[in-house]
């Protein structure tokens, strides 16, 4: 799969652009703040309808064209998937909702036809590294939960829908528990929520459990490669209801060394998640909170089995996202039978020359990266010459030669 043509429309810094994407190697060369990350950003919002940068779609809107009452912010991608041509647009509506305000809406069609976000996810799939992406190794168990949802999105059936429906029943079931805190009532009012939970719950674990460990078995190999063989990755998914509970009477004590959970049915899994909800219904309306399940899972990287999230150094740090992002596009090519467009933003910046080299490298077998950079100097002068280069400034594209 690769992406053949981008326009944007008060999109960013971009009022208006539209543009023919080469495939292969595209660098966008151009100073700070000039939209290089927004055009990456741009991309990767078709594969997921959510930015990883942004904290609400209205931060997408141009903010000249903010300040009018009617503003249609417009991605379309025309990209072939298949050896077939398909064109995806996302429009982010923003209109005056009544008594002076504002709402913004969001409208998907695929080849002209209105779909739903869950339907179309995995339609059209890329892969994103920014800078700041290290804080899902370094920051808040919600970044690696969020990192774990936008992957598998693109690439499991139903599991966008599971996701959603979970959450959904996750926020009833809580008002619920802290309804019955506050003012008493029969607990069989969860049993409902609780059957929706576990079997949305199953299907989520399960999806993160097989996806954990063919991602880790790919990220291993990149990574022992980008180390010379000194650093052995683990991926350590530790689920907030463990399916290998421990027998009665003993203590479990949180171990480094990761869990095979593979072996495990979904109806194990289901069976034994209902029970754990039904065994902690007293402690959970005390709480007036869910306190297991997907929603409070846990992923934790190794390197040499020592904890990177906690004594990872920086170099260290960036060695694994960047194997967990070339695992991730392998793992889609494998899933969906397609290669995923991959952005690389400033990735060259903190690599020293060898590591680049390797990069540079893998990129040769890829069907389609796109690359940011300030600097032209860290490239090899052979890949500048296999490369597509433009110059961005100030949200205007041009092409530029080496």
């Amino acid at each position: 799969m690769h992406l053949l043509h981008l326009s944007l429309t008060d999109y960013r810094v971009f009022t208006r652009l539209d543009m023919d994407v080469p495939r292969r190697i595209l660098l966008l060369v151009g100073d700070n703040a000039q939209g290089k990350t927004s055009l990456l950003e741009a991309i990767y919002y078709l594969a997921t309808f959510t930015s990883f940068h942004a904290q609400h779609d209205r931060q997408l809107v141009n903010f000249v064209a903010a300040d009018s009452n009617l503003v249609v912010t417009r991605l379309v991608g025309q990209y072939e998937r298949g050896g077939h041509p398909h064109r995806l647009e996302v429009r982010l509506i923003k209109e005056n909702g009544g008594n002076g305000s504002t709402r913004l809406r969001k409208e998907i069609l695929l080849d002209g036809v209105k779909q739903t976000p869950q339907a179309v996810l995995g339609h059209f799939t890329a892969v994103i590294f920014l800078p700041q992406m290290t804080r899902i190794i370094e920051g808040a168990p919600e970044e690696r939960r969020r990192y774990l949802n936008l992957a598998l999105a693109q690439a499991i059936p139903g599991y966008p829908e599971a996701l959603t429906e979970y959450a959904r029943a996750l926020a009833q079931r809580n008002a619920l528990l802290k309804q019955l805190n506050e003012r008493g009532g029969d607990a069989e009012q969860l049993t409902f929520w609780d059957e929706l939970i576990a079997s949305r719950g199953a299907f989520l674990i399960q999806s993160r459990v097989n996806a954990i460990a063919e991602i880790e078995l790919l990220a291993a190999r990149v990574h022992a490669q980008l180390t010379r063989g000194a650093e052995i990755l683990r991926l350590n998914y530790q689920p907030a209801y463990n399916p290998l509970s421990q027998p009665e009477g003993q203590f479990a004590f949180r171990l480094q060394t990761p869990v095979n959970l593979t072996g495990l049915s979904m109806e194990d899994v289901h069976t034994g998640f209902l029970k754990q909800l039904k065994a902690l219904r007293r402690e959970e309306i005390a709480r007036g909170a869910t306190t297991i399940g997907p929603h409070r899972d846990e992923l934790r990287f190794l390197g040499n089995g020592i904890d990177l999230g906690d004594y990872g150094s920086r170099g260290q740090i960036r060695t694994t996202m960047l194997s967990l992002k070339l695992a991730e596009v392998a793992w889609l090519k494998e899933k969906t039978g397609d290669w995923p467009v991959l952005l690389l933003d400033e990735m060259m910046a903190e690599l020293d020359p060898q590591r680049r080299a390797d990069l540079l490298a893998y990129l040769q077998g890829y069907e389609q990266a796109i690359l940011t950079t300030t600097d032209l100097h860290l490239f090899r002068e052979d890949f500048l010459k296999t490369s597509t280069i433009w110059q961005i400034s100030a949200g205007q594209v041009t092409a530029t030669k080496v």
